[in-house]
């Protein structure tokens, strides 16, 4: 996990992080040692795959300035540099594509499957940062089936 924060007190902001993942059987790495498992910051546009076929998509996208659009499961990413990601999305929006996210990411090199109790623990780890005042985000490189996310959801 990347834990992003703002804060005006570092030390109270760090004992927190640290309590909640002493509990959860985690521990707070120096910053930056986990870096090499995402990439750098990267703007992230998702649009539903029915929103517009690949190939207008991919025109749209790439003259705006994205550097790539890829088909997922049922949507396509379309990436770009941070600085470039309004100019992107705004071409999109000019082209009437339907927009689901657009947002600054870390995208895992890798995941790691997580499944059953040790999944729900991720999640709720997951919630107890998010909900710190400081944190800003958390980003994460497991993967967890759809199925366990609709349970925990519910």
């Amino acid at each position: 996990m990347i834990i992003e924060c703002a804060t005006d007190n570092r030390n109270r902001t760090v004992a927190d992080i640290r309590s909640i993942l002493t509990k959860h059987g985690g521990r707070l790495a120096e910053s930056g040692a986990v870096s090499y498992l995402f990439s750098p910051p990267t703007g992230l546009i998702t649009v539903p795959k029915d929103a517009t076929d690949e190939d207008t998509l991919i025109a749209v996208a790439l003259e705006a300035g994205a550097d790539d659009v890829k088909l997922g499961d049922d949507v396509f990413n379309v990436t770009t540099e941070p600085g470039n990601l309004g100019t992107v999305q705004a071409a999109l929006q000019k082209a009437s594509i339907a927009i689901l996210s657009a947002e600054v990411t870390r995208i895992p090199a890798t995941t790691v499957r997580v499944e059953g109790k040790e999944a729900q623990q991720v999640l709720r780890l997951m919630d107890l940062l998010e909900d710190l005042d400081d944190v800003q985000t958390v980003h994460a490189n497991f993967d967890i089936p759809d199925e366990v996310l609709e349970t925990a959801a519910g």
